[in-house]
């Protein structure tokens, strides 16, 4: 949209201007604008988009019912809080979560950090992915046994099993 913009403003008196030529080709007179001039279809379009995307803003910017209230939202917080019992627990993992995050952060910065060793893990990285497609997603077969493989995982996980 930007590039229709820039050549939508060329200004139409540098077309006009008479220049001298060094070889000997004639001189073609500017086209006479008519209502089927491209200027007049760019700017059509144009103002047809800053139409459309008025209406998305105007659409977007209207509050909709599913929005949640930030009271509401603080109550079951505290709601489902107040119902733990081991709260020293979950503060444990959850200090401890933010801790190895915060160490990952700090081995990829690492690991970022020395020159030819973050080309050398992509190639990893695009290896397994290669690998994965080709164990799992390729075949009919291996899609489904990757799915009860991951529905067994989730019996494990929930302890249903």
């Amino acid at each position: 949209m930007a590039a229709a913009t820039t050549t939508v403003l060329v200004p139409p008196l540098l077309t006009r201007t008479k220049v001298t030529r060094c070889s000997d080709f004639p001189t073609l007179s500017p086209r006479p604008r008519s209502s089927s001039s491209p200027f007049r279809q760019n700017h059509f379009i144009l103002s047809e988009n800053r139409k459309i995307s008025q209406l998305l803003t105007r659409a977007s910017s209207e509050e909709t019912s599913t929005s949640v209230d930030a009271s509401e939202l603080f109550t079951d917080l505290k709601q489902k809080w107040d119902a733990l019992e081991n709260k020293s627990t979950v503060l444990l993992y959850g200090g401890g979560a933010i801790v190895a995050l915060w160490l990952s952060s700090i081995l990829v910065g690492a690991i970022n950090s020395v020159p030819l060793l973050p080309k050398i893990m992509e190639l990893v990285g695009l290896g397994y992915t290669g690998w994965f497609v080709y164990r799992y997603l390729l075949f009919k077969s291996s899609r489904k046994e990757l799915a009860t493989d991951i529905e067994a995982l989730k019996k494990k996980i929930s302890e249903t099993e």
